[in-house]
């Protein structure tokens, strides 16, 4: 059975991985995630995902097959990258509130000789976020490594009135997707096998 490396640091995608019974090993491939002058956020994100699978690939002292995935909050166009502080988380937040925005993750698996990737689109709708509740979110933590400010797993779910699409693409990695993509490099879902090697 060919075994499935995730060159990703989040422990989501680590969980939904696990979740559709998907056995891998964790590889630490940083990269520079600086988006590019004029880079549209679908090709942002889809850059990523590559850059991630080939490092990750690059990494293995044998052969194998790497994951690499990417997310972005993309509002009016625009990017929205983890909070650089409070005033920062607080201003996302604002701007979400009352709006619908786009949760983009980008999904790419190499194994040296082909690669494959997708692109998932999913709409969120925001209710009304009171500058009281911003400034509670963020003194819970949980906004500041989170793409838009925000985890819609976690206490952020309270702000979602609407999504249309996968919600697993806005946690970090759309399931259905990506378990087709694995089954074209011969991974399939629902192994037997629960340990994850890191």
């Amino acid at each position: 059975m060919t075994r499935l490396h995730l060159a990703s640091g989040s422990p989501r995608r680590r969980e939904l991985l696990a979740q559709i019974g998907v056995p891998f090993t964790v590889v630490s491939a940083p990269i520079d995630e600086t988006p590019q002058v004029g880079e549209a956020a679908q090709a942002y994100v889809e850059r990523l995902a590559q850059a991630k699978a080939v490092a990750g690939f690059n990494l293995l002292d044998a052969p194998g097959v790497v994951l690499g995935a990417d997310t972005a909050v993309v509002l009016d166009g625009q990017i929205l990258g983890k909070p650089e502080n409070r005033e920062h988380a607080l201003a996302m937040l604002g701007d979400l509130s009352k709006r619908e925005h786009q949760v983009l993750t980008a999904v790419a698996v190499t194994d040296g000789t082909r690669s494959l990737s997708l692109c998932v689109a999913t709409k969120v709708r925001f209710r009304t976020i009171s500058f009281d509740e911003a400034c509670r979110y963020w003194d819970s933590g949980e906004p500041l490594d989170k793409a838009g400010g925000y985890a819609i797993q976690g206490l952020g779910a309270v702000f979602v009135s609407a999504i249309e699409g996968s919600y697993s693409a806005v946690v970090g990695l759309p399931l259905s997707e990506t378990a087709e993509l694995l089954e074209q490099f011969g991974i399939p879902c629902w192994q037997h096998e629960d340990t994850v090697q890191r």
